[in-house]
């Protein structure tokens, strides 16, 4: 089978590429609606959008004007390419509901944007002759068209079978990020490092920035701001190594001082469990880099809830 996609494309103006799909988006979320139209930028033309809350239409009107609004089996029977962005919990029923209903066609290009899965969850669609590729962005969308900006240095986590692992990765570029093959056996952990990193990042400005507010600063986002980019530049280059604060320095009283202060009942208990389980993992961290002493980190590991 050669592959629907040149994955040499991306390098040609859009109205210059061989292998231009007719795409339909299920749905119109902040992601669909932005990958939409990422492959229509690259050439693709958009067939028909499925969008059922009232936010989804206004994504669909104001980033895939040109699309029509479909129901879910019309938009598979027009597409060549379907794009399924999708909430990962329903993406499973989804598949084989369409599959059982005879929705999917032989040679059709059906991709879904979900980091924690690999193609195995449109085995349905395969078996149906459809072609299947797992296309994930790593990266947090707003649904608004600056997302398309975002996405030139967003990587994409791409699975498929070996012989169309290409057409993934052209996909990939032609929205244009750069493809990052992930196994399909390693897509839970993969998800769940960048659910990590990213999720709980937002977690940590918000609780900081709720302490900050509660001191009386008018503008947090100030005071964290400087200090949580140079902190993500540094820890991206070096790692625990460039862990600072009392946990590497070994000062254990401060780490007890600053637990005695997020007790106050007065501030929510998730501040001071969140506090505590990130110092007992930089304690380990810490330990292991070599930046503190086994009986420093036995010390603040007793102080420690």
């Amino acid at each position: 089978m050669s592959n629907p996609i040149d994955p040499y494309a991306a390098e040609l103006p859009p109205a210059q590429r061989d292998g231009r799909l007719g795409v339909g988006v299920i749905s119109a979320g902040r992601v669909g609606a932005v990958l939409g139209a990422a492959l229509r930028n690259a050439g693709h033309q958009l067939v028909g959008v499925h969008a059922v809350s009232e936010a989804s239409r206004d994504r669909a009107e104001s980033l895939l004007p040109e699309a029509p609004v479909l129901e879910i089996p019309e938009i598979l029977r027009r597409a060549e390419l379907v794009l399924l962005a999708v909430p990962d919990d329903a993406l499973p029923p989804l598949v084989s509901g369409l599959a059982e209903a005879g929705h999917f066609q032989p040679g059709q290009l059906i991709i879904h944007t979900s980091g924690r899965y690999g193609v195995g969850v449109l085995t349905p669609a395969e078996q149906a002759g459809a072609i299947t590729l797992a296309i994930h962005p790593a990266m947090t969308f707003t649904g608004m068209s600056l997302d398309l900006d975002r996405l030139s240095a967003c990587a994409f986590g791409v699975t498929a079978d070996e012989t169309v692992l290409p057409v993934a990765q052209a996909l990939a570029v032609e929205m244009g990020g750069e493809p990052v093959v992930i196994a399909e056996e390693d897509r839970g952990l993969y998800h769940a490092a960048l659910a990590h990193a990213s999720n709980h990042l937002n977690i940590l400005s918000a609780q900081a920035s709720q302490l900050l507010t509660g001191i009386g600063v008018d503008q947090p986002e100030r005071v964290l701001g400087p200090l949580m980019r140079a902190s993500l530049d540094n820890a991206l280059a070096s790692g625990e190594s460039a862990l600072t604060g009392p946990v590497a320095r070994g000062d254990i009283g401060t780490v007890q001082h600053h637990l005695e202060l997020l007790a106050d009942p007065q501030l929510p208990a998730d501040l001071r469990a969140a506090y505590s389980a990130m110092a007992r993992a930089a304690t380990q961290r810490a330990l292991d880099r070599g930046l503190i002493s086994e009986d420093t980190a036995a010390a603040l590991l007793d102080v420690l809830p």
